[in-house]
């Protein structure tokens, strides 16, 4: 008679249940509420699209998940100003699709010059919350389009 399998089996079932419940969260994130497949949609600032097709878009969600383009500052002034600019702009970009600062899970900060680096981080410094997400800085080999100092995006969820 051959040999069973089941306690084999039997035993895997706790590794299985937890790679389960790890993965679900990650899922039901991004699809919304269990069950629904996750849909696009742009947030216009304007609230609806505009009359011609744009080179990209500035704000998009995919399900729960919120993407806002690189934005920057296009005037005269110091990278404190600009920063300053930027993240005040960001959150009225998450405010306006249902999220928040505090729901940002990761940002991007592309300097112009990495000496702003600084000045950059004190502006920065408590603007997403007492928790916030992931961050990534690079100086941008060529400078930033539109003589700005810095440029952010981010990824948050609704």
């Amino acid at each position: 008679m051959a040999k069973s399998n089941r306690r084999a089996f039997l035993k895997q079932g706790p590794v299985v249940a937890v790679a389960a419940a790890v993965a679900a969260p990650a899922t039901a994130l991004a699809q919304g509420t269990a069950g629904e497949k996750p849909v696009k949609k742009v947030h216009y600032a304007s609230g609806k699209p505009p009359e011609k097709t744009p080179l990209f878009n500035g704000v998009v969600s995919y399900g729960n998940l919120l993407f806002i383009s690189g934005i920057g500052a296009h005037f005269d002034g110091d990278i404190k100003a600009h920063t300053k600019h930027v993240l005040d702009e960001i959150q009225k970009n998450l405010e306006r699709a249902g999220s928040s600062m505090e729901k940002v899970l990761k940002v991007n900060v592309y300097l112009n010059d990495l000496k702003d680096y600084a000045g950059m981080n004190e502006v920065f410094l408590g603007r997403f919350g007492p928790e916030p997400g992931v961050r990534t800085t690079i100086a941008a080999a060529g400078g930033i389009p539109g003589n700005s100092l810095v440029e952010i995006d981010c990824i948050a969820y609704i």
